[in-house]
């Protein structure tokens, strides 16, 4: 049955959880202020998909689930060009609604399971198979629809040494027994982005580890209603959004991150996807096409993203009578040419496309191209940010409380003559700037600045994959061919 976004609500309503604001204890997070509005938001995304029946942009007809309808088309296995275009399609329709700041909305662990689903055997190890458990856990996330967020970052540790030597086992997601139906786990995982809102949680780590760290190398999908499951949440700035109006963007598309922490939860053998196995707990991550795939969805979101950003940068300057400065249409081309160069690096990664002989007739985005566009993301961010309070200067800081101030008494009037611009209302103005604000100045606003810079990873990390990469190798043995070529012959002049 297709999934709506009342029906969404309704579960989470439904199956409450630990979730931990301060020291507020809360269990549904769909009537509170500091979720309720970015749930309705991922609610609207189920309602857009539900009533994708005829344009086929975010279901997808050839992938039936159980009961003959289509799934949604982030869950599909990528067979030719046509395929990856109409998943960046089905990415991009999913990111417009939030203009890029929903960053791991229900499609990017959606395409991580198509990516397992692609290659199972990845799960099978001599001390765990996991195969069919990883298949069934693909069939249930597609066929409901459901929303799988994940938690793969251990907490900071001293990473010299191992685990054990420094006395930190307990913080470390861990087991403490085995049973007959399951295992036990305790310890924490960070970084969970939208694990509050999520139907799953996986539990993994994509991060290397020690072969004495074999204790620690597990994955597992995570009930978050189980007895002993807590989301510790950071500061929520959707509860500190005033209005619609002064925090258009932060007051519903906060997906949280939260901390999640387990104090001795049973979880059936049956969601166990890798146990006491380093490689294979590793492997399923970069030898599946499971990474890859989050990575494009995370690409086409930028994308749309930094055309947002341009063009909002574009009304800034219409509204300042900037645009007919040639220094300042200079920058709004700059901006324009990082949206066109983020758009360019997805369909770029698909065109490219790779075929893994153990993919079984799928393919792959170009996995070079793809780690390049962490590099691009990383750099070309902070730069439109910076770009965009130029455009404004002290406008910015220069704000009244709230949009509500313009009809106060005293000061209505004031700020009403004297907030205005030759071209704009005062009210037009405020509210532009406070759009603006959200995006640049916010603490909204500078956790999506860290977030486009970390969220795949440390930059020394993901640039030394990008130099390890079959095609940095090759561009290494072209350019050493020019140290090989034979003199040319002497031509004499006759």
């Amino acid at each position: 049955m297709t999934r709506t976004g009342d029906q969404y609500l309704r579960d989470l309503a439904n199956r409450p959880r630990s979730v931990w604001l301060g020291d507020k204890h809360i269990r549904d997070i769909t009537d509170h202020p500091a979720f309720a509005h970015t749930a309705r938001s991922i609610a609207a995304l189920y309602d857009q998909a539900a009533v994708d029946t005829d344009t086929s942009v975010l279901r997808d007809p050839d992938n039936a689930r159980s009961d003959g309808t289509p799934a949604l088309r982030a869950y599909s296995i990528p067979h030719n060009h046509a395929d990856l275009t109409a998943k960046h399609n089905a990415h991009d329709a999913w990111a417009r609604p939030s203009f890029g700041f929903l960053g791991r909305s229900p499609d990017y662990m959606a395409a991580g399971a198509a990516g397992w689903a692609t290659r199972p055997e990845a799960f099978t190890s001599p001390a765990f198979d996991g195969a069919a458990n990883a298949a069934a856990l693909y069939q249930r996330l597609r066929d409901n629809d459901l929303f799988a967020a994940f938690t793969i970052t251990n907490p900071s540790t001293n990473r010299a040494i191992s685990v054990d030597a420094q006395g930190a086992g307990d913080l470390l997601m861990h087991v403490d027994r085995e049973t007959a139906d399951g295992i036990v786990i305790s310890g924490a995982k960070t970084i969970g982005t939208g694990a509050v809102f999520a139907d799953d949680i996986i539990v993994g780590t994509i991060e290397p580890l020690r072969s004495e760290d074999e204790p620690y190398a597990f994955t597992l999908t995570l009930d978050p209603t189980a007895e002993g499951v807590h989301l510790i949440s950071r500061t929520s700035y959707e509860s500190t959004a005033t209005s619609a109006a002064d925090n258009p963007l932060s007051h519903r598309f906060d997906e949280n991150d939260a901390l999640l922490v387990c104090q001795e939860v049973h979880v059936p053998w049956e969601r166990v996807l890798t146990y006491r196995d380093i490689e294979a707990t590793g492997r399923i991550w970069w030898g599946t096409p499971a990474y890859t795939n989050m990575a494009h969805q995370a690409a086409v979101r930028f994308a749309v993203k930094l055309e947002f950003l341009a063009g909002l940068a574009m009304v800034i300057a219409e509204e300042n009578g900037g645009a007919r400065n040639p220094s300042v249409r200079a920058e709004l081309g700059r901006l324009a040419g990082y949206a066109h160069t983020a758009q360019a690096i997805a369909l770029g990664a698909a065109s490219a496309y790779e075929v893994d002989p153990g993919d079984h007739g799928a393919v792959r985005v170009n996995q070079a191209i793809i780690f390049a566009q962490r590099q691009f993301a990383a750099e070309a961010y902070p730069a439109v940010l910076h770009q965009l309070r130029m455009l404004c200067g002290g406008s910015l800081t220069q704000l009244p409380v709230s949009i509500e101030d313009l009809s106060a008494p005293v000061i209505g009037d004031l700020l009403n003559r004297y907030s205005r611009t030759a071209g704009q209302t005062a009210e037009d103005r405020i509210r532009l700037m406070k759009l603006v604000w959200d995006v640049t100045g916010s603490e909204f606003a500078i956790r999506h600045a860290h977030y486009e810079q970390f969220y795949q990873g440390a930059p020394h990390v993901y640039l030394g994959q990008l130099a390890g990469t079959a095609n940095a190798a090759a561009m290494a043995e072209y350019a050493s061919t020019a140290l090989h070529v034979a003199d040319p012959a002497v031509v004499t002049a006759r």
